[in-house]
């Protein structure tokens, strides 16, 4: 019969292919409530020491968040993965038929996004039926600030937010007048909960978007319409704004975002 302290000799065994596991078990016994090295300890079956190491590392990387007296909890790293695949499975799958449904109406290319470390990421994408070639896809990547999906991410975020993904995006070529006016055209599509690009990502393309909020008014994605700017002149962009508001709320109604007038 094999004792405790065995076990726990062979549970602490550097073997090939544990420390993920172990890892794991760690994280688990967090999110149900483990806070001290001990609890988590007798939780895991790991010993003290192994458990201290392994908690350790996953702090650095942001997996995990300590704090004196209060001990350890789930880190910002973690969350962060944990909405990303939120989005991308049960958003995904929420938003499709409202996708689909203004894709139909519009025969442009849509769009359904989020903001991942600071960058636009597709979430999906329904092909419009206009001979147009949008330079897109699922799991693909684009810049915040020259994209209209990019800037209805960021409608609900700081000026000082904006002013970094700004400089982030355009870096020492930032130019002072022209952020000013990137800024002032942000502070208007705050009120009227859309955003707009008129070719600053691609010159041929143009676009309209608008934010998506879950149950707490917080914007965790945005879809858009895009085309080529020879069927998306201004009068049928101010037309098209409508469309794009009323698939984002009716998406956010879903996730439980109360309606707006």
């Amino acid at each position: 019969m094999t004792s405790s302290k065995s076990r726990a000799l062979n549970a602490d065994a550097p073997t090939k292919g544990q420390t993920m596991l172990r890892g794991l078990d760690i994280l688990e016994a967090i999110a149900d409530g483990a806070r001290t090295v001990a609890e988590i300890a007798a939780q895991t079956g790991l010993s003290l020491s192994t458990t201290h190491r392994l908690a350790s590392s996953l702090a650095d990387r942001n997996y995990l968040k300590f704090e004196p007296r209060k001990g350890y909890s789930l880190g910002q790293k973690l969350i962060e993965l944990g909405f990303a695949g939120y989005r991308e499975a049960d958003l995904r799958k929420l938003a499709r038929p409202y996708l689909e449904e203004l894709a139909s109406r519009t025969y442009d290319t849509i769009h359904l996004a989020a903001l991942v470390h600071d960058e636009v990421t597709y979430l999906d994408k329904i092909a419009g039926k206009r001979p147009v070639e949008i330079s897109s896809r699922v799991g693909g990547r684009k810049p915040v600030c020259s994209t209209g999906v990019g800037k209805a991410l960021i409608l609900d975020r700081s000026e000082d937010f904006w002013r970094h993904c700004y400089r982030k995006e355009f870096g020492g070529e930032a130019d002072p007048d022209a952020m000013a006016e990137w800024m002032a055209r942000m502070r208007s599509y705050v009120g009227l909960d859309y955003a707009e690009d008129f070719g600053e990502n691609e010159g041929a393309i143009r676009c309209v978007a608008a934010p998506i909020r879950d149950g707490s008014q917080r914007i965790v994605a945005a879809v858009s319409v895009s085309s080529a700017r020879e069927y998306m002149d201004r009068q049928r962009m101010q037309g098209l704004i409508n469309e794009v508001r009323n698939t984002a709320r009716a998406i956010s109604a879903e996730l439980g975002a109360p309606g707006k007038d």
